[in-house]
């Protein structure tokens, strides 16, 4: 009989949970690590860890006696996605990134790129209310906002003062629709979107909102991938590989 897959699992997109639920379904054995404690009930069908630091050494450990390694970490975790390459390929193992395909600013005349948030905000109109989805880390690289106000999202709730007078948070629970996310841009007096172009229908309800209000919209440039990394774009493409391996 053939001897179980055995695969560390390298979390944090919604994506890495169906791809745990479909492995153990097969038999195959799958561990997971992520770098963020996970939001949302039954976020994961095995247990798993959480680590506040990444790095190659910490994960060439994780790695002793897997077989292969997926990357399913968030989009923007460009460290996990680093440091797990770096690990598995020092050893020889297999690993694999699952990578959506991003969303296009062909599709609206007012969407534009940048290569990050500092970046963004030479884009952003003088006077501007600018509703970003871009996370609380990236606050240090808006002190150049031109704009009037900046509604930073939240999903997780607290009582951090903002840095900047300019900056109001916005606290929200998910799973958000279009039409939740139009109100909601309407309440505020949104006129600009700045989001991370994560790709996929999970975070997509903003967008959509967005462009049916015309706004402006500003997508920010995921990391890249280390040179030489095997890409997935979906869920099945990720498990037609395991069974490859």
């Amino acid at each position: 009989m053939e001897q179980a897959k055995r695969i560390l699992l390298l979390a944090g997109s919604a994506e890495a949970r169906q791809i745990a639920v479909a492995l153990q379904a097969q038999g195959t054995s799958v561990q997971a690590i992520k770098s963020e404690p996970p939001r949302g009930p039954d976020p994961m069908p095995m247990p798993f860890e959480v680590w506040k630091e990444i790095s190659q050494e910490k994960l060439g450990e994780a790695m002793q006696g897997v077989d292969a390694v997926i990357d399913a970490s968030h989009g923007f975790d460009g460290v996990m996605t680093e440091a797990g390459f770096a690990a598995a390929s020092a050893l020889g193992l297999p690993i694999v990134t699952l990578s959506r395909p991003p969303w296009s600013t062909a599709e609206h005349p007012r969407w534009r790129s940048a290569q990050d948030v500092a970046s963004a905000m030479a884009l952003v109109r003088p006077g501007a209310r600018v509703f970003a989805a871009t996370g609380w880390a990236s606050l240090p690289d808006c002190a150049r906002f031109p704009g009037s106000r900046l509604l930073l999202r939240q999903t997780v709730r607290h009582d951090r003062p903002p840095p900047y007078d300019f900056v109001e948070l916005v606290f929200g629970d998910p799973p958000f629709t279009a039409e939740s996310e139009a109100a909601l841009f309407r309440d505020l007096n949104v006129d600009t979107l700045i989001c991370r172009n994560l790709g996929g229908r999970a975070s997509r309800p903003k967008l959509d909102a967005a462009k049916a209000l015309d706004l402006d919209v500003i997508l920010i440039d995921r990391p890249a991938k280390p040179s030489g990394m095997a890409e997935c774009t979906s869920v099945e493409d990720v498990l037609a590989w395991v069974a490859g391996l």
